[in-house]
């Protein structure tokens, strides 16, 4: 009878350490989570600096009297770096993303989980903010730079629509705008000059907006998967995209029905996804590192998600 009490204490005993490990093992996981959290948040945080550094540059740039060049290898560098910090950050919400989807699959349900994926939804919903922004900047100073063209053309005496010089624009061929005007003075040839260096930086404006569009697309399932969906996407991208794609239309009759084709598409994605946005960047600042804190201070998880 001793011997078998002895037996069963040992294996309770032993049934503790593995409860013990596990958890454990669990606590060290979330904490690398939370750390990864910290990570892509400073990421984040980092390109909304950037982006906010761009329009500064934007802003200098169209006000200098002569072309700048540092300036404009300056925005360059920005713009690449807010183009890799992106991708770093994309690339790492899509792997917990697929954590938490093996996990789902799996059946597994925890507050950890919950923990995991309001933080996951948090992130991308700020990430698609901030790039929405940095997409609204671009287009916003492809415009800027387009108006500078209109006017130094009147300058030189040409006058032209905004749809002629959208098909200006679109040849790709600066000589276009110099066709017909006579340059008989200093005026016409510094306006000729502005009117080359802004359609240089549209070209480059737009590798840029393709570029976001690509990440938009990816992105907007990333927040479909949590069944969320930021309107302004839909905008940003259907009005930057319109200045890339009739590019490379055979005709504005093409260019027409393609658009067409594309908001419906756009719209019936918008349909599918309506639930309602909520909660703001602060309300989920990363949790307190403590493990306890931690999880007594998880945000309400989304109903349904478990």
């Amino acid at each position: 009878m001793k011997d078998r009490m002895q037996e069963l204490k040992a294996a309770k005993d032993s049934d503790d350490d593995d409860e013990v490990a596990v958890i454990v093992d669990r606590d060290h996981f979330m904490d690398q989570f939370f750390e990864q959290v910290e990570e892509i948040r400073g990421d984040i945080e980092k390109v909304a600096e950037n982006v906010q550094e761009v329009k500064r540059k934007h802003s200098a740039i169209l006000s200098a009297p002569n072309t700048d060049e540092k300036m404009k290898q300056e925005l360059e560098d920005l713009m690449a770096d807010i183009k890799k910090t992106a991708n770093r950050v994309r690339s790492k919400l899509k792997s917990i993303e697929q954590d938490i989807e093996k996990e789902e699959t799996e059946n597994r349900s925890s507050a950890d989980l919950r923990i995991r994926k309001t933080q996951h939804s948090t992130l991308s919903r700020k990430f698609v903010e901030v790039m929405t922004e940095y997409n609204s900047t671009q287009t916003d100073y492809r415009e800027r730079c387009k108006n500078r063209i209109q006017r130094q053309l009147e300058i030189t005496g040409k006058t032209t629509t905004n749809e002629e010089l959208e098909d200006m624009l679109e040849s790709g061929n600066p000589a276009i705008f110099t066709s017909g005007i006579q340059m008989d003075s200093k005026i016409d040839k510094q306006a000729m000059s502005e009117i080359e260096s802004r359609h240089n930086d549209i070209i480059k404006l737009e590798n840029s907006i393709r570029e976001l569009h690509d990440m938009f697309v990816d992105m907007a399932m990333l927040v479909e998967s949590q069944g969320e969906m930021i309107d302004r996407i839909e905008y940003n991208v259907e009005h930057s995209v319109d200045y890339v794609e009739r590019a490379v239309s055979d005709t504005k009759k093409a260019v027409k029905y393609q658009s067409k084709a594309r908001r419906e598409r756009m719209y019936d994605v918008s349909r599918g996804l309506t639930a309602p946005r909520s909660n703001s960047w602060g309300e989920q600042r990363a949790f307190p590192r403590g493990r306890r804190e931690q999880r007594s201070r998880a945000v309400t998880p989304v109903p349904g998600s478990s």
